[in-house]
């Protein structure tokens, strides 16, 4: 086995040879990984976040352009309004963490707001965990990194993610901070939102966590992320900041247990026809083959999390796959894949009599041919 300097060199050739010729790699964040490991099983995607292919250009090139992603209006209104809440050193946002989550400190009169100028993604991690370090080893004040870059292993891939912002308490606890442009109405926000938003600061929640733990010398008691989250958005329909503490508890576990489930980058590479290429300059028969040689796994959930759902929902639904139809339907029908097979199972022409979910569709198959006789009388 290679040493792993040289697996990693070349498995980053690799992954650059997949994205095509002089492409950049487009950076893997916290919401792409956070869609990833709510469809772990998904191979296709997996390989092109890890090799940095640029999805929405890729789905074009397929002729199934993608509807996911933020408009240019909502991108500058968000912009904008992270910027109200940063503003005058962070002074609004360090109330708004006191307010929500540590009332038992003093109050945030002044902070710390270090500089996480540096080169590169790499630089800036470091940069990162420097001012972590110090932050955490002088207790007794408030620290804001604004924008600070962590780093996490995802599949043998590394991802460089970018939270809005972490305060360090006086007591040197960890917080993450996610200020969004949708509104609390009334103290509350929609809750597909605030799931996502959970979701991705769970991400980083278990970026900081590692960060944490090689800060901590040996058999000493590592930096506390807190799992209490600060959600902010505007209030109502004004501009003005409003604060929320969700608690990401159970998204940071499914999201640990998710990521570690996803198969290793290399492994699926590795299995890939030699000379394959996710380039959107490709052909579209040849790009088309590129993408089909990758297993997917669709579901209706990846409508709204990537940028090739459309193609994958059109391929499922020609292969007659009954994932089409939610993974709660999949799962009720256990070893039946297609529709094709549940409904030669309800007819009585195939399946095993004493398998549950044929017995049920043939139950139900003959409430149905009752009621549609009873009907016609």
């Amino acid at each position: 086995m290679p040493p792993p300097r040289t697996r990693g060199t070349a498995l980053q050739r690799q992954l650059a040879e997949l994205r095509g010729p002089d492409v950049p790699a487009k950076a893997l964040d916290a919401r792409a990984l956070a869609a990833l490991a709510a469809n772990p099983g998904c191979a296709r995607r997996a390989i092109l976040d890890g090799a940095g292919v640029n999805k929405t250009a890729l789905a074009s090139a397929l002729g199934s352009p993608s509807a996911f992603g933020q408009s240019q209006f909502a991108l500058t209104r968000g912009n904008a309004f992270e910027a109200k809440v940063k503003a005058d050193g962070g002074a609004e946002l360090l109330r708004l963490v006191h307010e929500k989550l540590d009332r038992s400190a003093e109050p945030p009169s002044h902070a710390r707001v270090p500089d996480l100028t540096a080169s590169g993604p790499q630089g800036r991690t470091a940069r990162t965990e420097l001012e972590l370090r110090e932050a955490t080893a002088h207790p007794g004040t408030w620290t804001l990194l604004d924008h600070p870059m962590l780093a996490l292993d995802v599949a043998g891939s590394s991802a460089f993610l970018e939270p809005d912002a972490v305060v360090v308490h006086p007591d040197g606890g960890w917080t993450v901070v996610e200020i969004k442009s949708f509104p609390l109405l009334d103290g509350s926000a929609d809750p597909a939102k605030v799931g996502a938003a959970a979701r991705q600061a769970a991400v980083y929640v278990l970026a900081l966590e590692e960060v944490a733990a090689r800060l901590a010398p040996e058999g000493a008691t590592a930096p506390q992320v807190r799992h209490r989250v600060l959600l902010v958005c505007p209030r109502d329909f004004s501009n003005l900041p409003a604060a929320s503490a969700v608690d990401i508890r159970k998204q940071r576990a499914v999201t640990a247990r998710q990521l570690a489930r996803l198969t290793r980058i290399e492994d699926i590479a590795d299995a890939l026809p030699e000379g394959t290429c996710f380039s959107p300059e490709l052909p579209v028969e040849e790009l088309t083959a590129a993408v089909e040689s990758v297993p997917a796994t669709y579901a209706p959930e990846c409508l709204s999390a990537c940028e090739l759902a459309f193609h994958c929902r059109a391929r499922s639904r020609e292969e007659g796959a009954v994932t089409t139809l939610g993974r709660p339907v999949r799962a009720e029908l256990g070893g039946l894949t297609t529709v094709e097979e549940v409904l030669a199972a309800a007819r009585g022409e195939a399946g095993d009599p004493g398998d549950p979910a044929v017995a049920a569709l043939r139950r139900a198959a003959a409430l149905r041919a009752e009621a549609l006789e009873a009907a016609c009388r």
